[in-house]
């Protein structure tokens, strides 16, 4: 069994102020202070997305997705940079329902960005549905607010999860990177795809005794942030992993280096923690089982075809 209290402890010991912030929302609901919420967004481009590298100016589709991430874990997907990025991801989809990172990119993307490449658009098109879906309603909370799954952008994820179906193998396998695999399984679901998610859930479970503790829970965050539910079995291999795998001073090894296994610890928290009822935010006194933010929010960190395993990190370049 996951030790919750042991990753607390690791993550306050170990921390910067961005990750205590981060943990305390996750566990009351805190605000987070307004000068940490507009470091997260610095580097936007005017068009809304951010670029790969720090003071570039063509915006990526990987380093969008990879910003949402965080501003998510912030809980600022409701700000106005936020909004601003979710718009300039649903203009980019092509009229076949994926997306492809700008041709300008060529030459420094990394190969799960790569313009062109059809391993690279499947993993770039789960992920942009992915926060197009789960964020729409979020991201327009001041309205006009729009109820159906993903919000003012439902009919770019209809598309996108259509395009996604598509690309399934017989056994539910996948032409791309494993974090392609979890991303679609959770639009797909989010879309009422049920069966088509399962199989790739299917495929997922399978492979949970390899998985890094970095994937794993990267994982079951994404799933249960579209609400996966919990007795599901690749979640329920999930948090055996993740249990597996935690060390003796309550964190999680990153597969980037030591220097990321607060994040890596993060994630697991948020994939293992228990789902209870809504407190109202800053409640010194909230327990971990009385969220007051959705079930986790992934940082995809590291991807890995399907088959073999590679070692490329999606999100930063």
């Amino acid at each position: 069994m996951v030790d919750l209290d042991a990753a607390i402890g690791f993550v306050v010991a170990h921390g910067d102020a961005v990750d205590r912030a981060r943990l305390s929302r996750l566990r009351t609901g805190a605000p987070v202070p307004p000068d940490l919420l507009d470091a997260a967004e610095v580097g936007q481009t005017v068009d809304g997305g951010w670029p790969a590298v720090l003071g570039g100016e063509v915006p990526s589709i990987d380093a969008t997705c990879f910003r949402l991430a965080e501003l998510d874990d912030l809980g600022a997907l409701g700000r106005p940079a936020a909004r601003h990025a979710l718009d300039w991801l649903a203009a980019r989809q092509l009229p076949d329902g994926g997306w492809d990172e700008d041709p300008r990119l060529a030459g420094s993307a990394p190969e799960w960005a790569t313009p062109g490449d059809p391993e690279a658009r499947l993993y770039l098109s789960a992920n942009a549905a992915f926060w197009l879906s789960v964020a729409g309603r979020d991201a327009r909370a001041a309205g006009p607010l729009d109820n159906r799954v993903g919000g003012a952008y439902a009919g770019v994820v209809q598309a996108a999860a259509q395009a996604l179906a598509g690309q399934l193998a017989p056994d539910g396998s996948w032409p791309s990177f494993l974090a392609a695999g979890w991303l679609s399984a959770a639009v797909l679901h989010r879309q009422q795809l049920y069966y088509e998610s399962a199989r790739i859930q299917a495929v997922l479970a399978e492979r949970m005794p390899q998985l890094s503790p970095a994937d794993t829970a990267a994982l079951a965050a994404t799933l249960r942030r579209v609400e996966v539910g919990e007795e599901q079995w690749v979640l329920v291999s999930a948090r055996k992993r993740l249990a597996e795998t935690q060390r003796s001073d309550g964190g999680w090894d990153s597969d980037d280096g030591h220097q990321f296994d607060v994040h890596t610890t993060l994630t697991a928290i948020r994939a293992c923690r228990p789902i209870g009822p809504v407190l109202p935010p800053g409640s010194p006194s909230a327990p971990m089982g009385s969220p007051v933010t959705p079930p986790g929010s992934p940082v995809v960190r590291r991807a890995r075809p399907v088959p073999p395993p590679t070692d490329d990190e999606p999100g930063t370049w």
